[in-house]
């Protein structure tokens, strides 16, 4: 008998973890499963389309705006980004 894998309702418990917290998916909770499976998923259900209609879904079931709005305007920048100029010699020299 194949592996069963790990619960969805656990794997989509663990995106939200990580995108909420802006974790990296190696350091979310081994409660949710290994961080490749829920990277995977993301990835593969990200492609699918799922997350766009679960919210499409939420915004026809008549839910109050507030509870169906994603906010994007937390986003991490790694600690590099402010210095990426290009060096002498590069394209602009």
């Amino acid at each position: 008998m194949a592996n069963p894998g790990v619960d969805d309702w656990r794997v989509l418990s663990g995106i939200i973890v990580v995108n909420r917290n802006g974790l990296r998916w190696r350091d979310a909770p081994k409660d949710y499963g290994p961080a490749e499976t829920l990277y995977n998923r993301w990835k593969r259900w990200g492609a699918m389309g799922i997350f766009v209609r679960m919210m499409e879904g939420l915004a026809a079931a008549g839910a109050e705006p507030k509870t169906v709005m994603i906010d994007a305007t937390y986003l991490k920048a790694h600690r590099t980004a402010s210095s990426l100029r290009v060096k002498k010699g590069g394209l602009d020299a």
